[in-house]
């Protein structure tokens, strides 16, 4: 076990010795013209490296597996036994070679995923009960402890400002390439950096918990989960080098020929088909990490590569989540007074409609608060009715107006009909008997959905569907604007799976994009589960997919990443093949020997590789994203 260990400890420089013995041994076989010290050296590089090699094709038939190290294994001591020296080192120094520069490049495509792992917190600045500070491991904060962060410290917990400011470098856990404010109140990751300021911090996620944590795991397993092309090409290799045997043995039967037996083995080798698939899924998924895309293994990027129905939510999915003053109508000679005395008035509700209008008014800097306010009141199903700086203001719907004895215009009316049909809630302001102004409030589109949805629809997607729980009128709006294909509104969840389960029936692959919280059973029955980075925990647990940065941008970019990844497997399959039967046809034809056979083996391996590696910079640098909407996405995670 020792002497197993060591040698795989130095491959590396088991490789580079025989490299160097075998030119030695050519350069005393061809200018000194000694072959018999060339012989000596050839032999002794072929037994050093044939060492390595041999010590995996032992440990791979312990678990009787008939590996591609078995094949070079008997091919190199057939070709020691009749004396080719030459083609047992070349061929063993190129398999070891090969190898070298396989891991070398693979570990290029988990670079991303390295970086994420060297950035994990192990140590914390717990504040104590006397104001003092202690640094302690990152396993050992607890829930509800306090954590202070300097600048250029890695925040080691999940958790709420308490105090200070300062910017958070959040690429690690959300693909967002600018530095997001954090403040009092605001959320923060484990993992992120703090580029500037001083932050404390009350852990609500410690250890194996946090976002970071989870993002790590979930990217490494990924990694190891196996597509169908991987699965099926182990299947093929259980199969195909144990016939590489037997033709090997037939090949000597009716030839007579060892040498040439002997070259089938090496020539046989699927080493390019083996390595191809994993190495295509490794840099893809590599990819989407590296742009806040958590795609949760080779099967899950095939399936959604295939996906040619998406079903979306809408609020939190489509549309931003949270309600806005949309439009105002104003019919008063002074719109600023009549929006101040409309945000007075929401002041004495607690209703979200009017929370949206105090949310516009503090944006347009109104002076509202100093109004002086007497005699308001509440009317059930109507609205607001107070008197402001002594006048009436009436806040409702035409209910309350009727009860004033105030109606609206042929031309008021048909405006408050335009706002009701765009989906958003309407509010009458009447100010001293006067109709003032419309006020219609709203789920605001996501600005960027549109375009989006357009280039999903380029990308291959063949049928957009939204489902959801709002009513008709402000669905078909939404898609109206969208261009989506097929709404259905008014849905609980459980109606919602039953849509799913429906296109599924008729044949169509699909992905739900929800926002992971009522819409996780959707997103559990979908052929492909898509969390627009947020929700809680089960948003992660439950999805194929995880859009850290929750926006169409990241969808359509790891839409487009699935089909390019499955694209490059199946090339890099091809690529295989062609090169095996190349070299089987040229050893037939009697142009390939062993030695330049399995140099193009090993050149085929590093072009598959190569291959896979243009997924790595696919799509081209990350995008920038809006810093503020960023902090609110990230902050729903938890």
């Amino acid at each position: 076990m020792k002497f197993q260990m060591y040698i795989q400890k130095h491959t590396k420089q088991i490789t580079w010795l025989t490299g160097i013995l075998i030119v030695a041994g050519l350069a005393l076989q061809y200018l000194a013209h000694w072959q018999l010290g060339a012989n000596i050296l050839l032999a002794i590089a072929s037994v050093i490296a044939i060492i390595p090699i041999a010590i995996h094709a032992y440990q791979a038939l312990k678990v009787k597996v008939v590996s591609i190290e078995l094949l070079v294994t008997i091919a190199v001591i057939g070709a020691f036994i009749i004396g080719e020296y030459n083609e047992s080192a070349i061929v063993t120094f190129l398999f070891l070679f090969g190898n070298f520069l396989e891991q070398k490049t693979l570990d290029k495509t988990r670079a991303s995923i390295k970086t994420l792992t060297e950035m994990t917190p192990t140590t914390a600045l717990v504040l104590q009960d006397d104001g003092t500070t202690e640094t302690v491991d990152v396993d050992d904060v607890e829930k509800g402890d306090r954590v202070l962060v300097k600048t250029g410290a890695a925040i080691p917990v999940d958790g709420v400002v308490v105090d200070g400011s300062g910017y958070a470098d959040e690429a690690a856990v959300t693909g967002e390439s600018r530095a997001v404010k954090k403040t009092t109140h605001d959320q923060v990751f484990s993992g992120t950096m703090l580029s500037d300021g001083y932050l404390q911090v009350e852990a609500t996620k410690v250890g194996d918990d946090t976002t970071f944590a989870k993002i790590i795991e979930l990217v490494e397993d990924a990694q190891d989960t196996k597509s169908h092309a991987e699965k099926f090409i182990d299947r093929f290799a259980k199969y195909y080098t144990p016939a590489v045997l037997l033709i090997a043995l037939a090949v000597f039967i009716i030839s007579r020929d060892f040498k040439l037996a002997i070259t089938v083995l090496v020539l046989g080798c699927p080493g390019a088909l083996v390595i191809g698939a994993p190495v295509s899924n490794v840099a893809g998924i590599g990819n989407g990490a590296k742009r806040g895309i958590l795609i949760k293994g080779g099967e899950a990027m095939d399936t959604f590569a295939h996906v040619d129905t998406f079903v979306f939510d809408k609020t939190g999915t489509l549309t931003q989540g949270k309600t806005a003053v949309s439009e105002i109508k104003n019919y008063a000679t002074d719109p600023q007074q009549v929006l101040a005395l409309t945000a007075r008035m929401e002041t004495l509700s607690d209703h979200p409609l009017g929370r949206a209008v105090l949310a516009y008014a503090d944006q347009q800097n109104v002076d509202y608060q100093s109004l002086a306010v007497s005699d308001n009141q509440t009317l059930k199903g109507q609205g607001l009715v107070a008197q402001i700086n002594g006048q009436q203001v009436l806040v409702g719907n035409q209910k309350l107006m009727t009860t004033y004895d105030l109606s609206l215009s042929a031309a008021q009316q048909a405006d408050l009909q335009a706002l009701q049909a765009t989906g958003s809630s309407t509010m009458i302001v009447a100010v001293a008997g006067q109709i003032a102004a419309l006020v219609g409030v709203a789920d605001q589109i996501r600005p960027e959905v549109k375009a989006q949805l357009a280039k999903l629809k380029a990308a291959g997607a063949k049928h957009l569907v939204m489902l959801t729980g709002d009513n008709q009128v402000t669905a078909d709006y939404v898609a109206q604007e969208l261009g989506i294909d097929e709404v259905h509104a008014e849905l609980l969840p459980d109606q919602k799976v039953e849509f799913v389960k429906q296109f599924q029936a008729n044949g169509q692959k699909v992905a739900f994009v929800g926002d992971g919280i009522n819409d996780s059973p959707s997103l559990a029955t979908a052929d492909i589960g898509i969390a627009m980075g947020s929700g809680t925990d089960v948003a992660i647990e439950t999805s194929d997919v995880v859009l850290m940065q929750s926006n169409f941008t990241s969808l359509v970019h790891a839409y487009r990443l699935a089909k390019k990844t499955v694209l490059n497997t199946k090339e890099n399959v091809v690529i295989a093949i062609a090169v095996v039967a190349f070299l089987l046809l040229g050893l037939v034809a009697g142009f390939i020997y062993m030695a330049s056979g399995m140099f193009v083996h090993e050149a085929s391996i590093l072009v598959v590789i190569f291959n896979a590696m243009r997924l790595i910079q696919f799509g081209g640098s990350p995008a920038k994203s809006n810093p503020d909407a960023q902090q609110q996405t990230a902050a729903q995670i938890n």
